[in-house]
């Protein structure tokens, strides 16, 4: 009986720690889960709950001299799949710094323990995406797709020359996401700035800063309030699509 602990324990512990690799990376990126906010030993007891609910029914074929390369393969897909999702609210917290700035609001700033300094706008961007996230179950399809992921792509079947070019993709996806939902209002404050200047050439002896930035603050908070369904319309394909953006991600990935 000695003898068999001996031989089974190793290789159960070298897949408990190699998936707890993955998911640890994967947990620190998921929105509200892995916040700063939440006590890290909760966020730790969360990587290390999975990895003993999965340890059992994982099997890997591991090799001693590739160790170090499969630790970076699985630091890389436990980043890339916790950056999926983590790049839909970075594009939230950009569009509202974006309406924030054509607004003339940039000066209030707060601290954002996960972003670090926000502006008021990007923060209720914030909160309104979160409660999306959580009201749509967004949480369940990821840690399923995460589940899954072991199924599909064992430890050290990712392919690293494809994982660079997935993470640069999600990136760039960013900024198109985060124009689309403060289009709406950034269009309407410019076109009230455009109005503005004329304002300013009809009558030179105003002082058209100080007329035009509260009147900039109310527009812009009527257009926000206005594009609300615009938003979630937005934000809801994001969040749908999401299962998808993974396993896409994950076959991508996947080593030949």
């Amino acid at each position: 009986m000695g003898n068999e602990l001996a031989y089974i324990l190793p290789g159960y512990l070298t897949n408990f720690l190699l998936i707890l690799l993955r998911s640890s990376l994967f947990v620190a990126l998921l929105p509200v889960v892995g916040s700063k906010q939440m006590p890290a030993q909760f966020r730790i007891g969360l990587a290390v709950f999975i990895s003993l609910l999965l340890t059992p029914v994982v099997k890997f074929n591991i090799s001693e001299d590739h160790i170090p390369f499969l630790i970076i393969r699985e630091m890389l897909m436990g980043i890339s799949l916790g950056m999926v999702v983590r790049f839909i609210f970075m594009a939230v917290n950009l569009a509202g710094m974006f309406i924030s700035h054509t607004m003339g609001m940039s000066i209030a700033m707060v601290f954002n323990p996960d972003i670090g300094q926000t502006t008021i706008v990007a923060e209720m961007y914030g909160v309104m995406a979160m409660l999306m996230f959580l009201a749509t179950d967004a949480h369940h399809d990821l840690i399923f797709v995460f589940v899954k992921s072991f199924e599909f792509l064992p430890a050290g079947g990712a392919d690293l020359s494809a994982i660079i070019p997935q993470i640069v993709s999600l990136g760039s996806g960013l900024f198109v996401l985060a124009m689309k939902i403060c289009a709406p209002v950034v269009v309407g404050l410019v076109i009230a700035h455009m109005l503005s200047g004329f304002l300013y050439k009809a009558a030179p002896q105003m002082n058209i800063f100080f007329v035009t930035l509260p009147l900039n603050i109310m527009l812009g908070i009527l257009l926000m309030m206005l594009c609300v369904p615009v938003f979630e319309y937005v934000l809801g394909i994001e969040l749908s699509d999401l299962r998808n953006d993974m396993v896409r991600i994950i076959l991508s990935v996947r080593g030949t």
